[in-house]
């Protein structure tokens, strides 16, 4: 194909193309009018149709409101209903069905809320005013139901409803007197190793319990806080000190206790450890146990509530507590007052968990204080008695050597205070920071010495040498022989022991120089040889002689020393066997060697009237006296 033909194809396309594109146009602008001309008839329709939307946009609002409106009276007519639902409850009272009313009130308060924020409501008013004249009137009523619930159910405890809760050891014999609970020697030494178990008292029911919450949390919520704790108070309080005072509490003064005798006084200081124990461990205890779960939720009530209910009893037995303490000292005193701290010491923590809000510091201090003045008097009591032991100025005379009651008091009284020697220890580092078993053991050691200062006075007291050596032999052994058998033989040590066993031989040695010297002599010839030399030195007369005097000297010891007392069996056996060990060969070698002299002249048995086994015999008749047992303290 040429060019020319080229040229005239591209022109026909040129031409088609420019005929197309104009229709193209043409079209545009028809749609374009068409579409102006809807837009024109919608935005028409619009104006026309807006009335209508305004109309029925109020009409939905007003179908709005109508509902809002009938809901609004609706819960309006709810409240009054429920106005009148408590208010029937209410008029009731609450005997019938505590809960009920309970649920009443929770009611009224909420009603009061409802048209205290609805004061556009009509009558709003009139209906707050009748529904808290009905709440003060429910609270009232509900103040009685406290009062009267609390008072059917708040009984004195019965002694024996205390201690049926006691553990085992610690209760009443079937006579009625206490297992020696707090007296000497029950709490010691070191208690039994079995674990001692309190069952816990149960003062109010545990079903009356919740009701009696549910009250005071209304009375709270009523703001009637001081009427709830004074009706409490006075209550709780009174039937507390009336159950102490069932047990035998009774609060005593020092001028009480000076005037008492000390059988009477002994007897209620143990009953006192007895009424501590049972108060703190039960009764307090149990007191609060109630307290915690009335005033449960107000908390600002609760321990002001236990500290009052609580005060007035704490008191009364503290009070027995600081009258012994400061009344006059004596050493009797002492073991009780041991018992005392010792109690004051094992209830302390318990006392201290009891008592240990702000509200009770009062009673927590007195406790705390009354330990301490205690442990004074009694460590006051301890040097007193040890002053008194040296000092001991009675005349009471041992007038056959035997044991003083001295000693034995002393040695008892020793012996009863290693029974308490963790509570001395205690009361020891009360005062000093050295070491308790090293102040022990020299306390000790200061009686033991006292006793035997005072024992060497009293020797004194007799006229015939040997009855003084028989007298300290006595003593000293009896002290030596207890010490050994008892812990203080730990204390005091064995060069202590050893030491006083040679001072006890050293008496007997001295009694039997003082005693049969004399007696020796007239068995000694030439050089003091007993029946020694030869028999021609001694003429028959002077030998009749020896045999009188012999026989009136031994038969006066024998009556005068058969009247004198060695208690311990195997020292009274040491004492005449060393007596035959020396006048027994003496006196066999004298008959040997002057007998014959004697014995070819006339009335032999005249002079000879003692043989050998007579005096063996007669010997074991010595330090027999039968009235040391009635002398014995």
């Amino acid at each position: 194909m040429g060019v020319p033909q080229a040229m005239e194809a591209l022109e026909a396309r040129a031409s088609s193309i420019r005929d197309a594109l104009h229709k193209s146009q043409t079209i545009t602008d028809n749609m374009v009018a068409i579409l102006g001309s809807f837009d024109h008839r919608l935005s028409a329709l619009e104006t026309a149709m807006r009335p209508t939307q305004i109309r029925t946009h109020s009409i939905r609002r007003a179908h709005e409101n109508i509902d809002k409106t009938l809901k609004a009276v609706e819960v309006i007519l709810g409240q009054f209903d429920l106005t009148r639902k408590a208010e029937a409850k209410i008029l009731r009272g609450p005997h019938e069905d505590l809960e009920s009313y309970l649920e009443a009130i929770d009611q009224l308060r909420s009603i009061i809320h409802f048209f205290s924020s609805h004061k556009n409501v009509k009558s709003s008013d009139g209906v707050l005013h009748h529904a808290n004249n009905l709440l003060s009137k429910a609270i009232s009523k509900l103040e009685d139901e406290f009062r009267q619930l609390l008072t059917n159910y708040s009984k004195p405890v019965e002694p024996d409803r205390l201690f049926d809760c006691l553990p085992d050891s610690l209760r009443p014999d079937p006579a009625g007197q206490k297992n020696d609970a707090g007296g000497k020697g029950s709490e010691h030494p070191n208690k039994s190793l079995k674990p001692v178990i309190y069952t816990p008292l149960t003062l109010i029911p545990p079903r009356v319990l919740p009701l009696l919450h549910d009250l005071a949390q209304q009375m709270v919520l009523a703001g009637h806080q001081q009427q709830l704790f004074r009706t409490y108070r006075d209550t709780r309080a009174s039937v507390l000190e009336q159950s102490l005072r069932k047990l035998g509490v009774e609060r005593l003064t020092k001028d009480d206790v000076q005037k008492m005798q000390w059988e009477v006084l002994e007897a209620k200081i143990g009953n006192w450890i007895h009424y501590m124990r049972i108060a703190v461990k039960l009764l307090f205890s149990g007191e609060k146990k109630i307290c915690d779960q009335i005033f449960e939720g107000a908390e600002t009530l609760k321990d002001p509530c236990f500290a009052e209910v609580t005060a007035n009893s704490v008191a009364m037995l503290l009070s027995f507590g600081e009258a012994i303490a400061r009344s006059k000292r004596s050493p009797e005193k002492l073991f009780v007052l041991l018992d005392m701290y010792e109690i004051m010491r094992d209830l302390q923590s318990e006392i201290e968990l009891l008592f240990g809000s702000k509200a009770c510091m009062e009673m927590r201090e007195s406790a705390l204080s009354l330990t301490k003045r205690l442990a004074q008097t009694a460590q006051e009591t301890f040097g007193d008695f040890e002053e008194a032991v040296e000092k001991d100025a009675t005349k009471t005379a041992v007038l056959d050597g035997t044991v003083h009651p001295l000693t034995s008091y002393v040695i008892n009284y020793v012996k009863f205070l290693f029974d308490y020697q963790s509570t001395l220890k205690q009361l020891f580092q009360e005062f000093d920071e050295g070491e308790p078993e090293s102040q022990l053991s020299k306390v000790t050691t200061r009686i033991m010495q006292a006793l035997q200062n005072n024992l060497d006075g009293k020797s004194k007291q007799y006229k015939d040498p040997a009855l003084t050596q028989l007298f300290l032999m006595n003593n000293i052994h009896y002290i030596v022989r207890s010490v050994r058998r008892s812990e203080a033989k730990d204390l005091l040590g064995d060069d202590w022991v050893q030491i006083h066993r040679r001072i006890v031989q050293q008496h007997a040695n001295q009694y039997k120089r003082v005693s049969w010297a004399k007696i020796l002599q007239c068995l000694t010839v030439q050089g003091g040889n007993p029946s020694g030399g030869d028999s021609s030195s001694l003429s028959r007369a002077m030998v009749k002689d020896r045999f009188k005097t012999f026989n009136t000297q031994f038969e006066e010891l024998h009556q005068r020393q058969s009247q004198w007392t060695v208690p311990d069996s195997e020292l009274r056996e040491s004492l005449r066997l060393a007596v035959a060990e020396i006048l027994l060969p003496a006196y066999r070698s004298f008959i040997k060697r002057f007998g014959p002299m004697v014995e070819n002249g006339k009335n032999p048995g005249k002079y000879i009237k003692l043989r050998p086994e007579n005096i063996e015999s007669m010997l074991n008749e010595f330090f027999e006296s039968k009235t040391w047992g009635e002398q014995k303290r």
